[in-house]
């Protein structure tokens, strides 16, 4: 049974198969991502620049592009095909997704098919195969029942579905009803998120970085998880704060208007180019109390010690909680890689965490919901450094939230 939300996913934004181009655009992104290792939002970039594509018909083919990417093996088994033959055979992998949704053929001036009865065929089977069905490759499912456990099933087919759009308001320059107000008479049509006070879910095909809401700094787009994040260190206005792990800044920002530009606030990351971008995003958000850093070595973090009031730590990770939005990670990682993450995680966290002061409080964060990342390296860390203690911790699951997968947990430094 195709779940509900692929059914009203389809029905509002597919009614009629894909014209030729728009096949064409599928199957360029999917042979970047696939056979040249780009990551999905860049092939995007790639393919849409320079087009003067309707929001509806680029929101179409990030759909059919998006699905295909999160159950790929699903698709290449209705296909009769594989991954690795994606460059040859893509056609046949969309034609696929087509008759699985009942819509006809799109007509391309080269495609391959399968024929109606081997496609009804395969698809019982893999009605019968949950990790075909829900898209997950087979190192994904061996980590996640090691982790998880009896609550794997529910988050693998969680992780399967489309992810929804967020937009955290900016509460530098407006309320959430404001913004939902002014997003309205620009087309976009938005709800409040119950428990996320900062948060609105798009409900429309909105292309919203176009809006003027968004040139002006009103909003970002955040998934309503990650807003959880930020909020849980409780910044006050004219605290000293350090998000030391900021990348690209999403919850500086989020920081920032926590604190109403009062205070000072650190972002830090040990990519240049990243805070370069922070500072681009800080300007167009009014956020002027943003001070960027680059971490050039362990001399940067020793001359912060014990300074901060509070420190977020939002920790590289293998990302396995964001792969609705993310779904080509599944198919370019591998279980050796989280070895590597988690040493880092841990340096990060015994080195990181010397900046906050005694009756501060450091926020640890992942975008995964694997315990070996998240729990088990608090556990690890506080039988390490007993001047800490554990206050609280949360783990947001797609299964139970609906939104992107994260962990926090909040520490205070009680002695030095």
């Amino acid at each position: 049974m195709i779940p509900q939300f692929f059914q009203c996913r389809i029905a509002t934004m597919l009614a009629s198969p894909l014209s030729p181009s728009s096949a064409e655009l599928v199957l360029g992104i999917l042979n970047q991502v696939l056979m040249e290792g780009s990551p999905l939002d860049r092939a995007y970039s790639r393919h849409f620049s320079g087009l003067k594509l309707e929001s509806e018909e680029q929101a179409r083919i990030a759909t059919v592009t998006g699905e295909l990417i999160r159950r790929l093996n699903l698709f290449c088994f209705l296909a009769d095909t594989t991954p690795e033959r994606i460059e040859r055979e893509g056609s046949r992998v969309l034609n696929a997704w087509h008759r699985f949704h009942g819509l006809p053929i799109p007509r391309l001036r080269y495609t391959l098919d399968i024929e109606e009865a081997v496609f009804a065929e395969r698809l019982e089977r893999a009605k019968a195969e949950p990790l075909l069905w829900d898209g997950c490759p087979d190192w994904l499912d061996k980590l996640g029942q090691a982790e998880l456990g009896d609550t794997w099933a529910a988050e693998r087919a969680a992780l399967s579905l489309a992810p929804k759009r967020y937009l955290r308001t900016n509460g530098l320059k407006c309320t959430r009803d404001e913004l939902a107000t002014r997003l309205a008479a620009e087309g976009v049509q938005t709800v409040p998120v119950d428990g996320v006070e900062s948060a609105l879910e798009v409900t429309s095909n909105a292309a919203l970085f176009r809006t003027k809401a968004f040139a002006d700094g009103w909003f970002e787009q955040q998934d309503a998880g990650s807003q959880l994040v930020a909020a849980a260190l409780d910044v006050k206005p004219g605290m000293r704060v350090i998000d030391a792990c900021a990348g690209a800044g999403g919850k500086t920002l989020h920081l920032a208007a926590a604190m109403t530009g009062k205070g000072r606030l650190l972002a830090m990351d040990v990519e240049q180019w990243k805070l370069d971008n922070l500072k681009e995003r800080a300007r167009r958000a009014g956020a002027h109390n943003v001070e960027t850093r680059l971490i050039a070595g362990s001399k940067t973090i020793k001359r912060l010690k014990l300074s901060a009031d509070r420190l977020l730590l939002d920790v590289p990770c293998s990302g396995l909680g964001v792969l609705k939005r993310n779904p080509d990670a599944k198919w370019r990682d591998t279980e050796e890689r989280l070895p590597v993450l988690m040493e880092l995680q841990a340096h990060i966290l015994g080195s990181y965490s010397r900046m906050v002061k005694v009756g501060g409080i450091l926020v640890y964060a992942t975008c995964s919901i694997m315990p070996c990342e998240n729990r088990g390296q608090v556990d690890a860390f506080l039988a390490a450094n007993p001047n800490f203690r554990l206050l609280e911790d949360e783990n947001i699951t797609p299964a139970t939230s609906g939104f992107d997968g994260f962990y926090l947990a909040k520490l205070e430094r009680i002695a030095e």
